[in-house]
């Protein structure tokens, strides 16, 4: 499928969370008589998509009908159609992912309140100086956090929070982890010494370890 024989095959995903759904223009029948409209004026087939009930619109680990939605959108191509950028997502990272991806899948994005149009060669520049804010937003918030975190070490601040374990045990870690074992050895060296984790549990995990030797990195 090429770029542009995806567009009559159109997808309108529309979302609202429990506390939006009594808001003037955010309720789903408000979104769904926008994309039909829009698909009804350029002659598309539409399929409606929705999700509903205390999801945030911030993430997209919980939208499970968004994430099955964008996995059709790869295998099948056709074009995604929200009324709002907030509806579709809330971060800005998640944003460019979506952008990216539909780039690289060869499906299109039409976003009707952002100009958001990759069907169009204007609509497309909008999606990319859109997504290029997107990256610099990330790298500045990073580079603020780096920092931050940086000067809070100067100060003294110790970083991460505060581990329960003796300091006997989280020597003996760091050791053990020096000498070259795996995280999984090292977990199973405290096991055998029937050595309680930080929460009082009796087993130790390699995930366990990693958090154990992430927060002595964070501390130090």
């Amino acid at each position: 499928m090429s770029h542009r024989e995806g567009k009559s095959n159109c997808y309108g995903y529309a979302r609202v969370s429990t506390t939006e759904q009594h808001q003037d223009g955010a309720g789903l029948p408000a979104q769904i008589t926008q994309l039909t409209s829009e698909a009804q004026r350029r002659g598309w087939e539409l399929q409606i998509v929705t999700e509903d009930g205390g999801l945030s619109g911030g993430s997209l680990a919980n939208r499970a009908a968004l994430i099955e939605l964008l996995d059709n959108l790869d295998k099948v191509g056709g074009t995604l159609m929200v009324a709002k950028l907030d509806r579709l997502t809330r971060s800005v990272a998640d944003f460019a992912l979506i952008l990216e991806r539909s780039r690289k899948r060869g499906w299109q994005l039409v976003i009707l309140d952002s100009q958001v149009d990759t069907t169009t060669a204007a609509g497309e520049m909008v999606a990319t100086m859109l997504a290029t804010v997107a990256q610099w937003e990330r790298r500045i918030i990073s580079d603020r956090t780096k920092a931050g975190m940086a000067e809070r070490r100067r100060q003294g601040v110790r970083l991460g929070r505060p581990t329960l374990l003796p300091a006997k045990v989280l020597a003996d870690i760091d050791r053990l982890r020096q000498t070259g074992l795996t995280l999984a050895a090292v977990a199973n060296q405290l096991n055998a010494q029937q050595v309680p984790t930080a929460q009082g549990g009796a087993k130790w995990y390699p995930a366990t370890v990693a958090k154990v030797l992430n927060r002595q990195v964070l501390a130090a």
